[in-house]
């Protein structure tokens, strides 16, 4: 069990140097375009290298949702969970120290070290409803193509693909209205150098995405979607 807890604190690392990192380092070169397919390409390439070890849920939301539909041992979740959060954090110091080898250094409480908010904090002012409403649809979404996209009757070899495809969409989406969640490891490793407004805000990014993870498990077990019982 360690070692799949290594793979999972590892990638989730890397979600956020390779997300986060791209909002902070190059956002304003690449665009929302560049940064949606960041967050894509660091799921798809972290399935395909750590899928075999941990499964790659690099997200405390995927975790809850595939053990709610029976995927997941629930007795496993709260391990997932704390190696997730431990590397955010440590993705986002990677960021964070990175960022401050620039030219007149970097003031993460004023940039936002591509932070989640509402409201004066998000991105073009959605307020506390429209967020909430973005982040368990989006969530619930995810979780419908991680369960279809895995599923015993799915093409062989094509997951991590469906998977980062849908991460890119969501962010394509919901970057002008949240920064993008649907995770709330990512949410919460950079939210801990930013501290003020992110920090009191991050409630909202474990509520709704795990809500909304949930909601996407009923809604495959709804549809008549497989559940291979592991708890």
């Amino acid at each position: 069990m360690q070692r799949k807890w290594i793979a999972e604190a590892l990638g989730t690392a890397w979600l956020v140097i390779g997300g986060c990192g791209t909002a902070v380092l190059a956002g304003g070169g690449v665009g929302w375009l560049g940064v949606s397919l960041a967050f894509g390409l660091t799921v798809v390439t972290m399935a395909y290298a750590l899928g075999p070890v941990s499964g790659c849920h690099l997200n405390p939301a995927v975790t809850v949702g595939l053990a709610a539909a029976g995927r997941f041992p629930k007795k496993d979740v709260g391990g997932y969970v704390i190696a997730q959060v431990a590397g955010a954090i440590l993705g986002a110091l990677v960021v964070l120290l990175i960022a401050k080898g620039a030219e007149g250094g970097y003031d993460a409480g004023k940039a936002g070290l591509a932070t989640n908010g509402f409201g004066e904090h998000s991105p073009r002012g959605y307020g506390l409803v429209a967020a909430l409403v973005t982040e368990v649809v989006m969530t619930a979404f995810f979780l419908l193509v991680i369960l279809g996209a895995t599923a015993k009757k799915a093409a062989p070899g094509f997951a991590g693909l469906a998977i980062g495809l849908a991460l890119t969409l969501i962010h394509l989406i919901s970057i002008p209205v949240t920064n993008t969640s649907v995770n709330p490891a990512r949410s919460t490793g950079p939210a801990l150098f930013v501290l003020g407004d992110a920090l009191a805000q991050l409630w909202l990014f474990w509520v709704a995405p795990i809500g909304g993870a949930i909601l996407g498990a009923l809604a495959w077990r709804a549809i008549g979607g497989d559940a291979d019982a592991a708890a």
